[in-house]
């Protein structure tokens, strides 16, 4: 990469407020990780989530559950701890999902992970609201027999957590999954239960892989065949297939799996479509910063949605003298494609609401290393949909089958290439001079009869060299295009320090981290530009300054 010259910053660089997201969900204070049992009831959206009450990093021995309620999954209250180690022996409250028992008066329960002994054993725990009546749900209470379950054999005792949203099946059984681990092989491990107190496991794991240590936050759920809509997690039938998502700790990525659950037969079981072979070829809700997400179904408005936690790249020094570290993600509509081979995703419609000051740019051709700066709009701040009209594929360049790798191209030997088609798209969170710059481009290529499609979200020019510490990546992934459609559309969601990337409708998704010196609130600027020899013409542009989402506290202490 090229030296950046530098415009100094201040010489006391502000770690806090310029990085404070306007409507992305993050800590008031202290430490966030996880995405905990989203759910709807009663007219509210409850989001729980991880949380260390007395500082900005990571306490094995000090996480709770934090909890915040919405009428539209953007603008939160924040309540009282929701779960805290109460039980005896028991140290910290790790993950957990829940589950709604349909019925005149539904039933709540919600499994969670807690560690006893300190954190050299994990055991699942049951806690429910101590009154259905409240839709806040503000006081949880814990059962008498916990905890309920215990790594059982083949399980190491301290790797063996994050309970699932259970699931009801055809014998009226109601089943859960638990990551766990046993020395590089990762599991998750069925469980099953009449009455959710009493559960027996399955001596064969519903999934494992070897070689990629403790399988985290397992999710498993059924989505409609033919329809955009969300279904409930207990549905099994010839309409729906199902999805398995893992979060491999070793890796730190989400991955996830298309296939067929049997659970008729003497072993109960999920067949994925694709074996997991640790290649960039597996299919990931995410493809940059995301991990730990989890889904729910969403019966108010027919949808399933998905959060994840988004990950500090700066260092853990960074996050304790900013006060806080952490965020999730926009929550996210999923569904099957019409190929049946990938999920998309779009940003939930509430979003939408915070739209203001609309600007748009139609039938603008970009030519050979031209750049359009996008103006009228709070850059830092913003929701952006481009569509771009390619030109002619049959000029794209052309690769040989064994040179598809998204991470390969993106080194020196092929990025110092001039492309034909790409790279194009937006820089975003940049400076004046562009000499920071956080970069989502796309770049077409042809192997043998198909055509690719490399996306890059480049982070190595987000922030001054004045910053230290900071990890700068280059994100990417490869997919297909279909050469008869002639556009390719990119919809990125910019919140400050954190930068969430669409792909063509949502077939892929890049999320980044960012923490500018230069390009913050008003000197913050965003740039539409075409490095490729081919001009490409901006079909349509549409973008939005971004209001700031409401977050207040209704609890008598927030950590």
């Amino acid at each position: 990469m090229e030296n950046i010259v530098e415009d100094a910053p201040p010489n006391n660089i502000n770690l806090e407020q310029p990085y404070r997201t306007w409507y992305h969900f993050q800590p008031k204070k202290n430490w966030m990780n996880d995405p905990n049992g989203p759910m709807y009831y009663k007219g509210f959206y409850h989001f729980f989530y991880q949380h260390n009450p007395d500082g900005a990093s990571f306490g094995v021995n000090k996480m709770v559950w934090g909890h915040s309620i919405s009428k539209d999954l953007i603008n939160w209250t924040h309540l009282n701890h929701a779960i805290e180690p109460t039980c005896a022996g028991e140290t910290s409250c790790f993950s957990g999902s829940a589950t709604i028992v349909p019925g005149e008066q539904p039933v709540i329960y919600m499994l969670y992970t807690g560690l006893i002994n300190e954190k050299t054993h994990q055991v699942q725990y049951l806690a429910m609201p101590k009154d259905l009546s409240d839709p806040k749900l503000i006081e949880w209470i814990k059962h008498p027999q916990n905890p309920l379950m215990a790594a059982p054999n083949g399980v190491e005792v301290g790797e063996f957590r994050d309970p699932s949203t259970a699931w009801q099946g055809k014998d009226g059984k109601w089943r859960v999954l638990i990551g766990a681990r046993n020395g590089e092989q990762g599991k998750a491990i069925l469980y099953r239960s009449e009455d959710f107190v009493n559960w027996i496991v399955d001596p064969n794991p519903f999934y494992a892989t070897d070689g990629t240590g403790v399988c985290e936050c397992p999710d498993f759920f059924p989505v409609y065949i033919n329809s955009t809509n969300g279904v409930d997690t207990s549905v099994e039938n010839s309409s729906v297939r199902h999805v398995f998502k893992i979060s491999y700790l070793l890796r730190c990525h989400d991955y996830y799996f298309i296939g067929k659950y049997v659970s008729d037969s003497d072993q109960e079981k999920f067949i994925p479509d694709e074996k997991f072979t640790g290649t960039w070829k597996e299919l990931r809700f995410d493809y940059g910063n995301f991990y730990a997400s989890k889904s729910f179904f969403d019966y108010a408005k027919n949808r399933r949605i998905l959060w994840a936690w988004v990950l500090e790249s700066d260092t853990k020094e960074d996050g304790i003298e900013r006060g806080w570290a952490g965020l999730q993600t926009i929550p996210r509509k999923f569904w099957l494609d019409e190929s049946g081979k990938r999920l998309l995703q779009w940003p939930i419609e509430e979003l939408e609401q915070l739209r203001y000051n609309q600007i748009n740019i139609t039938r603008e051709t970009l030519l050979s290393g031209s750049t359009l700066e996008v103006i009228g709009i709070t850059a830092s701040q913003a929701d952006v949909e481009v569509l771009f009209e390619l030109p002619d594929l049959e000029s794209a360049e052309v690769l040989e089958p064994s040179e598809v790798d998204p991470q390969e191209l993106c080194k020196e030997q092929y990025a110092s290439i001039k492309g034909m088609i790409g790279p194009f798209g937006l820089q975003a969170l940049a400076s004046e001079d562009q000499t920071e710059r956080t970069t989502i481009s796309f770049r077409i290529y042809r192997v043998s009869d198909e055509y690719k499609c490399l996306m890059i979200s480049d982070q190595t020019r987000s922030s001054s060299s004045l910053r230290e510490g900071l990890e700068k990546p280059i994100y990417a992934t490869i997919f297909d295009i279909d050469p008869n459609v002639k556009t390719i559309s990119l919809r990125s969601l910019i919140d400050r320090s954190i930068i969430e990337s669409f792909g063509d409708g949502g077939k892929v998704v890049i999320t980044s981290r960012v923490y500018p010196l230069l390009a913050i609130e008003k000197d913050a600027h965003l740039f539409v530009f075409n490095d490729g020899s081919q001009s490409v013409v901006i079909s349509e542009l549409n973008a939005w300054s971004m209001n700031q989402a409401e977050f207040e506290n209704e609890q008598t202490y927030y950590g």
